[in-house]
């Protein structure tokens, strides 16, 4: 099979969407992997370091996808990359659709096979795709927080972990999954009073095991977060439903029970933010302010970080990608279930049910 990998066209995104070592692995297995020219140099990965295993590396993005059956990418194509998408490729990266209706159409419109990162599945119902970036966000989120609640950035000019005698800051995280036990972790490390929200009573008693006492679990409900907003310094939202929209855990109505100043970190803000006053911001603008609160919501945390995250990423990635090139796409979605759960788009049609529900399109059958 012929897989491309284009350069991320996304602003302030590094990561690239395969290392040296996946090029390797595919080309020992007989595919040919074709590599945009610069792709890597964000991750610190040199062309030379592709063409050592057996990659082509080409001009530009149009030679990559013009040879190409399988692209590879990272984060969701945008509209030059769209435009070079036909019938005959398979897209495989995160797609993050719920929030994205536009992107949705004209995903559709192309004729595309689109499998999205964020709704593969293990035998667990585990998303072993998404898990690293989460991972990597959970922790970013929590630093990036810290950061933002010094006075010269727009914050209350409170430290995380307080000193002797001065009150450390209170962290609420607001869901207990991949991005939240993360976020907690640097939160508790930084000496935080963390307080940590989720509706699953068997999510919290594992991590009521896992922060070893360090942390406070709370059954998540409107009444319990309301009641916490009015001492909290930080708060993380870290909310997933699979595949759909996010739902709002925080309104602008209780903005106004905030302290002034107070950060919101919103890591769900790529399925359409967990916060009603969200809205998608970049590295380069991270923040904006609605009632006196700062609200951090870059739609690609993890690209910050893009050694850490491009290795991380891909080394979930590769299996799956060896499963597409090795036994086809069409076999590998119908042999494996898991794989076949990150199908989106197909022949025009959106095919995942939490999607469909979120663009509020007809859901096809989920059976492969």
């Amino acid at each position: 099979m012929r897989i491309g990998v284009p350069s991320e066209l996304k602003p302030d995104e590094y990561r690239v969407a395969i290392t040296p070592a996946g090029v390797r692995e595919l080309c020992e297995r007989g595919h040919s992997v074709l590599v945009q020219a610069g792709a890597g140099e964000g991750s610190a990965i040199a062309d030379d370091q592709y063409r050592a295993q057996g990659a082509t590396v080409l001009a530009d993005a149009a030679t990559v996808f013009d040879a190409a059956e399988l692209v590879l990418k990272v984060k969701e194509p945008q509209p030059a990359e769209v435009a070079m998408l036909s019938e005959r490729h398979t897209l495989f990266t995160f797609l993050h659709l719920a929030a994205q209706p536009e992107l949705a159409r004209d995903l559709q419109e192309s004729g595309a096979t689109c499998i999205a990162y964020e709704t593969v599945e293990d035998v667990h119902g585990r998303l072993p795709l998404l898990a690293p970036m989460s991972e990597v966000a959970g922790k970013i989120a929590t630093q990036a927080g810290a950061f933002m609640l010094e006075k010269p950035l727009g914050g209350r000019g409170i430290l995380l972990g307080g000193v002797p005698g001065v009150a450390a800051a209170t962290v609420l995280v607001i869901g207990g999954g991949v991005v939240g036990m993360n976020a907690a972790f640097i939160a508790i490390g930084m000496e935080a009073d963390v307080f940590v929200f989720d509706r699953s009573i068997d999510r919290l008693r594992e991590l009521e095991v896992a922060f070893g006492g360090r942390a406070s679990t709370v059954y998540s409900s409107a009444l319990a977060i309301e009641e916490m907003l009015p001492i909290a310094d930080l708060v993380i939202g870290a909310v997933l439903v699979h595949g759909a929209r996010a739902p709002h855990v925080v309104t602008r109505e209780q903005l106004r029970l905030m302290r002034t100043h107070a950060v919101l970190v919103d890591v769900s803000i790529d399925q359409g933010g967990c916060f009603e006053t969200s809205r998608p911001t970049t590295h380069s603008h991270p923040t904006f302010e609605v009632d006196e609160i700062t609200h951090y919501c870059v739609t690609n945390m993890p690209g910050a970080v893009p050694i850490t995250s491009t290795y991380a990423l891909t080394n979930a990635t590769l299996p799956y990608v060896i499963e597409l090139a090795d036994r086809g796409v069409a076999e590998a979605l119908e042999q494996n279930a898991g794989l076949g759960l990150g199908l989106n788009v197909r022949a025009g049609e959106i095919t995942h049910p939490g999607v469909a529900e979120a663009l509020a399109a007809p859901s096809l059958s989920t059976s492969r």
